[in-house]
């Protein structure tokens, strides 16, 4: 009897880096498997890409202020649940951040100073996302105001793992991983009968892990200022813009989402941050089968109420 490997690919996809494992002792009926994990994820990637003008998304953004737009019911249903989840962190997470004008937050040497808070505030008018209207009968999307536009950057890399493990697992996949750039969902067990191990990053070191917890059917996501960050007058600034301030983010290094599904480990991540450390880690607290670990500027280590790590 063949012994059971891990077969690995990696590629980029949705602009990120992508690796797929699959547990088998048949290389070739694993390619074929992750092939379609890949032709899955590729999929979404055309669904939701706002660099292509025939995308739904492109098209919902094009119309707005001016028409609803018909759209599949797998773009209808993403939109619902991306709204649930801005409701449940009060707009901390809001799809409608494409509206942002990039001319606030360019992220690199040249950036030296803060905008000022009227002015941040001014530029993120149009992110709201009650102002995207979801009309289930004609399965319609409407952004009520002139200029705004959805993105789907803090879930899709999530709802692409996800599809691509209910693929692979429609095909006879009992175990395996699907990493996307660091959002990941896992299934089943090594081969060794243990669950799969997962490095949590360290925030000072991103080539360094600082813990590591043992998953299986479980999704974990990472939202960092490790990533991308700059530096003014000595503070750290991260990447991670509050879309009801316009303002960067501070005081946290890292959050970790532990949960079932990669879409909503992927969604939640960025709100935990934007929240803060006490309020962020509150409402996982009051939510089921979720969990984080928070790491704040001091590199002190907070996490939710159930949460074990070695």
């Amino acid at each position: 009897m063949k012994e059971q490997t891990v077969f690995k690919k990696g590629l980029k996809l949705m602009g990120n880096h992508f690796e797929i494992s699959v547990v088998t002792d048949d290389e070739a009926w694993a390619n074929e498997r992750i092939d379609a994990g890949i032709h899955e994820i590729q999929r979404i990637e055309k669904l939701l890409t706002t660099f292509n003008e025939s995308s739904e998304t492109c098209l919902i953004n094009r119309y707005a202020g001016a028409s609803p737009v018909a759209v599949s019911q797998e773009t209808f249903s993403i939109i619902e649940r991306s709204l649930r989840i801005s409701s449940i962190t009060q707009g901390s997470f809001d799809i409608s951040y494409g509206s942002i004008d990039k001319r606030l937050w360019n992220f690199d040497t040249n950036m030296k100073a803060l905008p000022d808070k009227r002015t941040a505030k001014k530029m993120v008018r149009l992110i709201n996302y009650r102002n995207i209207i979801l009309d289930h009968e004609n399965c319609t999307v409407f952004l009520k105001e002139k200029g705004m536009r959805i993105g789907f950057g803090g879930i899709g890399k999530g709802y692409a793992a996800e599809r691509a493990r209910i693929v692979m697992k429609s095909l006879g996949v009992k175990s395996g991983i699907v990493n996307a750039s660091g959002d990941l969902t896992t299934w089943g067990l090594q081969p060794n009968g243990k669950p799969w191990t997962i490095g949590i990053v360290n925030p000072n070191s991103p080539h360094e892990l600082f813990s590591y917890i043992n998953v299986t059917d479980l999704a974990v996501a990472t939202s960092g200022n490790y990533e991308k960050f700059i530096m003014i007058n000595g503070k750290k600034y991260s990447h991670t813009i509050d879309p009801r301030t316009g303002l960067p983010v501070a005081g946290i290094k890292s959050v970790t989402i532990i949960t079932l599904n990669a879409e909503v480990a992927d969604a939640m991540a960025t709100p935990v941050m934007i929240m803060g450390i006490k309020a962020g880690i509150d409402l996982v607290n009051q939510m089921k089968d979720i969990e984080a670990i928070v790491i704040d500027d001091r590199n002190i280590v907070y996490s939710s109420a159930n949460i074990r790590f070695s």
